[in-house]
């Protein structure tokens, strides 16, 4: 490719916030808004019929989503990079929203599949910033000019599309609420004033409730049932994988799926006990069966603790878009460690 910018880019990133960042009072805006889609992430790289669709972990999507490289083809630049989302939209009642489970389809080892699903459910690409036109580099001009040059390319087609944005955190904040109803997870803002900045965590976003993508590290065999009791998770601190708690509450259809899924991973047929691992069972001898961590899960959770989750994580979806070593703790929405006696009244 023949590019300003050549694949892999490791997308700008995103640190979590409780709402909407306001405006300064009485200046010009700083904030640009926009929702926040729920697709996977994906850098689109054109240099007229070669195309590459580059994963948030440097992973080529094309071959996933033929019908977007047709449609990436015919509707953007030449030659151009730009930062968007894929997403897989259904109608539902007559309204069309995110469809996560037909998206997650898309990504099947056959061929044949792959080709079928492109005609079933046929993904669209949303796009949110233009890194590179032509020859010109874009990264280093502000957000806004970005914006104004992606919106000039983008436009008409069926396939590929540009975010809403707004500068009013009014209008953002009613986003965040009337905008989950289509499928979306919440709001970005973004410094109309800041350069593209790969892996760094230049923007904010402000989610329904506190998730994380996370490793499957192990489970727990249900003591009476077939299948799982609980699936042990982890996070990565440097090159450290270090437990962070887990997920229960399963169906026992649900149960024994996951063991199906998980075994094949033993790290041979060992089953560890330890009591010390299990936060919410301290001091009992349970078993677990550690695997190989090639897994990621999304789980909600309610807060964090020191470096462990405080109570008993949700499991939401498999993310097999997601690579293992980028689950960091840097993702978690961390509480700031107050001393109790700043919480206590007539503290400072």
């Amino acid at each position: 490719m023949d590019l300003p910018l050549s694949p892999p880019v490791q997308p700008m990133l995103a640190k979590s916030a409780d709402a909407v960042p306001p405006q300064p009072a009485g200046d010009d805006p700083v904030w640009s808004y926009e929702p926040k889609w729920d697709g996977f992430r994906a850098l689109v790289f054109r240099d007229r019929d070669e195309v590459v669709l580059s994963s948030r972990s440097g992973k080529d999507l094309a071959r996933y989503f033929p019908e977007m490289v047709d449609a990436i083809r015919g509707e953007l630049p030449d030659r151009c990079v730009l930062d968007g989302e894929l997403v897989v939209p259904r109608e539902v009642d007559g309204r069309t929203r995110l469809d996560w489970e037909a998206l997650s389809e898309r990504i099947h080892p056959a061929a044949s599949r792959v080709a079928l699903l492109a005609e079933q459910t046929p993904a669209q690409l949303i796009g949110f910033d233009l890194l590179a036109l032509g020859d010109t580099d874009l990264t280093g001009r502000p957000f806004e000019d970005r914006r104004a040059a992606l919106l000039d390319v983008i436009g008409g087609g069926p396939s590929c599309h540009v975010t809403r944005a707004t500068t009013d955190p009014t209008v953002a904040t009613e986003w965040f609420h009337t905008f989950e109803g289509a499928g979306l997870d919440g709001v970005i803002a973004k410094r109309l004033s800041g350069a593209y900045v790969p892996n760094k965590r230049e923007m904010v976003k402000v989610k329904h409730a506190r998730t994380a993508d996370v490793v499957v590290i192990g489970y727990r065999p249900h003591k009476s049932q077939p299948g799982i009791g609980s699936m042990l998770l982890g996070l990565y601190d440097g090159d450290d994988l270090r437990f962070i708690g887990g997920a229960s509450a399963f169906t026992a259809a649900r149960r024994v799926e996951l063991q199906e899924i998980l075994d094949p991973l033993r790290l041979g047929d060992d089953v560890v006990h330890d009591g010390e691992t299990s936060r919410w069972a301290a001091g009992k001898d349970r078993q677990w069966v550690p695997i190989r961590p090639e897994l990621v899960v999304e789980v909600a959770y309610d807060q964090l603790e020191g470096d462990r989750l405080r109570h008993v994580a949700r499991f939401l979806r498999w993310r097999p878009d997601r690579e293992p070593r980028s689950c960091t703790y840097e993702q978690l929405d961390v509480p700031v460690r107050y001393d109790l006696a700043d919480v206590l009244a007539g503290g400072k």
